[in-house]
């Protein structure tokens, strides 16, 4: 299902050992107080104790004890509302008694101190008590402060700007090469975070503690479990969000301009052409966002060739499904099934697989028949735009190439959505 949590949640990193300062860290382990409205809670925390000043294993800071030990824990969430992969800080100086003297803590790539009305932190048993941002997760001690300073920001991150980024590259794991995320991953991580956007209610009444709570340990042990764990939640990705299967382009007057065509005198094959202004441009860029793409024409091989391979656009197709290869045209069923084949995708992905083409009895009939998204391109009247019945109404309209790619997320969108309603989830603000 869409909503299901990731298998084996945390048990591999709850199997991990300990070491000689876990009493410490569980002693004073922050109590995160979480807004009721939270879709990402927080699954871990790694800790490190420095008896001396030192450089923190896991953030920008150097930490400098006072008196007593500092513990640093950081903080594992598998989500930020805008990007996968969030590791907050929070930093606990204890004195010379062993007593909580300060309480630090990140919020948006800066360390705070936290405090309440201008004195320490609140503290339960000798724990602080902190409020996560909903969504971003960024530190205070005092959740009216937040909702007075940052409610109207925050609100609009969690919502309208959800999914800014995809998978979070600025971190160290990312830059090492041990999460390497595709246009692919990106993309369905942007379409599940725009899926669970929301507004914060701020009203914290859930803590870290509940539930499976939050496991506590060494921060080397954390540092090994990130990438496997990104990697498998980037693995669970195409399984758990509706997604395009595939994207089946046709030519002529849909990427080139079939009245630049220039044939081989006594044939049927185009030596060269002009493309349609923006539609190299609109392929480059649907290939960029990570979709799989196919040639569905209806002519001979070799002129698709001629027009796409000196503009380096041939092999951005994984399939070249070609009339005069199929040995029947466009609406016939075999150019479509050709195309599915050779891509993997069998008549259950029909419904998520996109056709844009600029013929109405030929692309869209053919698209409609076997059960694809339609897409008409209406650049040309070269072609009538006329619908003759209704095998022939496209599922959508497009007048120019730029328009393409943002249709695609919007029929991605819509596909996510679906999927929420019937499985009864939340999403999109609800």
């Amino acid at each position: 299902m869409f909503g299901a949590t990731l298998s084996g949640r945390l048990e591999e990193l709850r199997s991990a050992g300990a070491d000689a300062h876990l009493d410490l860290a569980r002693r004073h382990m922050p109590l995160l107080q979480l807004d009721a409205a939270e879709p990402y809670p927080p699954l871990a925390m790694g800790y490190t104790v420095f008896e001396t000043p030192g450089q923190s294993p896991s953030s920008k800071f150097q930490v400098m004890p006072r008196g007593g030990p500092a513990i640093e824990y950081a903080v594992w969430y598998d989500w930020d509302i805008q990007h996968m992969y969030d590791l907050e800080h929070v930093w606990v100086y204890l004195d010379a008694a062993g007593e909580v003297s300060r309480v630090e803590a990140s919020r948006h790539g800066k360390r705070l101190e936290m405090t309440v009305d201008g004195g320490p932190c609140r503290l339960q048993g000798g724990r602080p008590v902190l409020f996560p941002e909903a969504g971003k997760h960024a530190h205070w001690a005092d959740g009216a402060e937040m909702k007075l300073k940052a409610g109207t920001v925050l609100s609009a991150m969690c919502n309208e700007l959800a999914a800014f980024e995809g998978v979070h590259l600025g971190n160290f794991f990312c830059e090492s090469g041990q999460i390497s995320p595709t246009a692919f991953d990106h993309r369905l991580a942007k379409l599940k975070m725009k899926a669970d956007a929301f507004i914060p209610s701020f009203a914290f009444d859930r803590s870290g503690d509940e539930g499976e709570g939050i496991a506590l340990v060494p921060w080397p042990q954390l540092d090994r479990w990130i990438p496997s764990r990104v990697n498998r939640l980037i693995a669970e990705l195409p399984l758990k969000v509706p997604h395009i299967r595939a994207v089946l382009f046709d030519c002529g007057d849909t990427i080139a301009d079939e009245a630049t065509e220039i044939k081989l005198p006594g044939t049927e094959v185009v030596v060269e052409a002009d493309f349609i202004p923006g539609a190299k441009d609109m392929v480059q860029r649907v290939h960029r966002a990570g979709y799989r793409m196919a040639l569905v024409a209806d002519g001979p091989r070799a002129t698709f060739e001629n027009i796409l391979k000196p503009a380096d656009l041939w092999d951005l197709f994984e399939a070249h499904v070609i009339s005069g290869e199929v040995g029947e045209l466009k609406p016939s069923p075999k150019m479509f099934s050709a195309a599915m084949e050779v891509l993997g995708l069998g008549r259950a992905d029909a419904g998520r697989v996109v056709m844009i083409g600029n013929n109405l009895s030929r692309d869209i009939k053919g698209a409609n028949d076997s059960g694809l998204i339609s897409v008409f391109f209406g650049w040309s009247r070269r072609r009538t735009h006329e619908i003759a019945d209704a095998s022939e109404v496209p599922d959508h309209v497009i007048y120019t190439p730029s328009d393409f790619l943002p249709l695609l997320t919007v029929i991605e969108e819509e596909m996510v959505r679906a999927t929420r309603m019937r499985e009864g989830l939340p999403g999109d603000g609800a």
